[in-house]
């Protein structure tokens, strides 16, 4: 008996990886499944991994690009790449929450706008201004070069992801038995949120692991902050994959647990919009934590 369901679990985890690949990206899984609400629940836990997967070649496009082009032509080819592996399916999430909490309506009136297929004032402009800043980020990222260390970029992507799980189970569906985050429903059931986390987790020591292998590989002779302003003094080259690692999280957690409570309070809970928004967020404010911490480094 203990046998039979060990080997069934390994073609339902497949499928459960597969389901989650097929959802969040384009990369080509070819995988017949039947997008049943287990299955989706299921699914969640392997939401970091495809936010990694994503990530890698994110990373890969802009070391690629920067090696060949200015780095802002560099950071707009590797943000093109990026929204394609996504299919924009968070963009149009941001976009769709946009036109309805900027547009100051009532509840019921703006759950009716963000339902609407089409895209309003508000969702182009804000679209754009998350495109802009994305890209001056990617842009500083590259013209830095500092790709011994670039596996942390991959970060904000895994724990972005991590976070919509989250959100799923810990704020209520604000279209009641409607729309697409109904299809979530139970999230929880079987500890897919603390598997997501763990799977999150993994992974961040993963690529701090070998971003510390990486840079001790090639032995770096100066440390990370011989420049800075006397007081400080001189830290070691590790501090910065090693505070990378724990200040991200903390801060995903942090700002992704006020807006999505702000959103709740407007809405009377999330939607399957608003967690594609909070993801594309996320994204931002997290690349913009990496590049304050890079900063701060004087890496």
């Amino acid at each position: 008996m203990k046998h039979g369901s060990a080997g069934s679990a390994v073609p339902q985890r497949k499928h459960a990886a597969a389901a989650a690949f097929q959802f969040l990206s384009r990369f080509p899984v070819k995988m017949q499944l039947d997008f049943v609400p287990p299955l989706l629940r299921e699914s969640v836990v392997y939401y970091p991994l495809v936010g990694a997967a994503i990530g890698l070649c994110v990373w890969l496009v802009a070391a690629l690009s920067g090696a060949l082009l200015p780095a802002f032509p560099a950071a707009v080819l590797t943000l093109t790449v990026w929204v394609w592996l996504t299919g924009g399916l968070h963009l149009d999430g941001w976009m769709d929450t946009a036109d309805g909490l900027l547009s100051y309506r009532s509840r019921e009136r703006m759950l009716e706008i963000m339902k609407d297929s089409r895209v309003g004032a508000m969702g182009v402009i804000a679209c754009v201004l998350l495109l802009m800043m994305k890209a001056a980020l990617i842009a500083d990222m590259i013209a830095r070069g500092n790709w011994l260390y670039g596996a942390l970029l991959i970060l904000p992507m895994i724990w972005s992801r991590w976070f919509m799980v989250y959100a799923m189970s810990a704020w209520p569906n604000a279209r009641g038995d409607d729309g697409l985050a109904v299809l979530f429903k139970g999230l929880g059931e079987r500890n897919e949120v603390q598997r997501a986390r763990s799977a999150a987790i993994g992974l961040t020591l993963v690529l701090g692991v070998i971003t510390i292998a990486v840079v001790w590989l090639f032995k770096p002779d100066i440390a990370i902050a011989d420049a800075m302003v006397s007081g400080f003094g001189s830290l070691p080259w590790w501090l910065y994959p090693v505070t990378s690692v724990i200040v991200l999280p903390v801060a995903c957690y942090c700002i992704g647990r006020f807006v999505a409570t702000r959103i709740s309070a407007r809405l009377g809970g999330l939607t399957g919009d608003t967690y594609g928004a909070m993801n594309e967020l996320l994204e931002a404010a997290l690349l913009t934590v990496l590049s304050v911490l890079q900063g701060l480094f004087w890496l």
